[in-house]
């Protein structure tokens, strides 16, 4: 099938690309080494004698409410609309979200919550619903609803207005 002179060549070819695959790598450690070189060439200096430590914004979220659109809010319900209803008891994918500011946690009667949302306890306050429309997975770990969240605060505060506005 394959004489001996085939089988040199093929063999020849191989080792030979590994040869040359091992010389590059050789050269370039040689050329790239990362290890240190004694000291540095130049330091740069940073301020570490400010003890203060700054605190996060506090933010007035009725303020942020009051000046929320619900009508941006209804369009980005849109996104949330494949898995959630706004109706009184539809359940979907997720539970229904007619009145969900206020309600507590995991109380929708019939929906089968994750054990980390049955868990985590409290109401659907705005600020709740922030932190957790935000990102989800961070707000519940362990949480089954696979939403990455929505990064602009002004859009999770529009639809926060949009779902509190569904039972007024």
């Amino acid at each position: 099938m394959f004489d001996t002179m085939t089988v040199t060549k093929a063999a020849a070819g191989l080792f030979g690309a590994f040869l040359v695959l091992l010389l590059a790598k050789w050269g370039a450690e040689s050329l790239y080494h990362v290890g240190g070189h004694g000291e540095a060439s130049y330091v740069i200096e940073t301020d570490t004698g400010s003890d203060q430590v700054t605190e996060a914004e506090e933010i007035n979220y009725d303020e942020l409410m009051m000046a929320a659109d619900v009508e941006k809010g209804a369009k980005v319900f849109k996104k949330c609309s494949a898995c959630h209803k706004v109706e009184d008891g539809a359940n979907s994918t997720g539970p229904f979200l007619y009145g969900v500011v206020g309600r507590p946690v995991a109380s929708v009667a019939g929906f089968g919550y994750s054990g980390a949302m049955e868990a985590k306890g409290g109401d659907w306050t705005v600020e709740e619903l922030d932190h957790f429309i935000a990102k989800p997975s961070k707000s519940v770990s362990g949480t089954s609803m696979g939403f990455s969240g929505l990064k602009k605060q002004n859009d999770r505060i529009n639809l926060i207005a949009y779902l509190d506005s569904l039972d007024k």
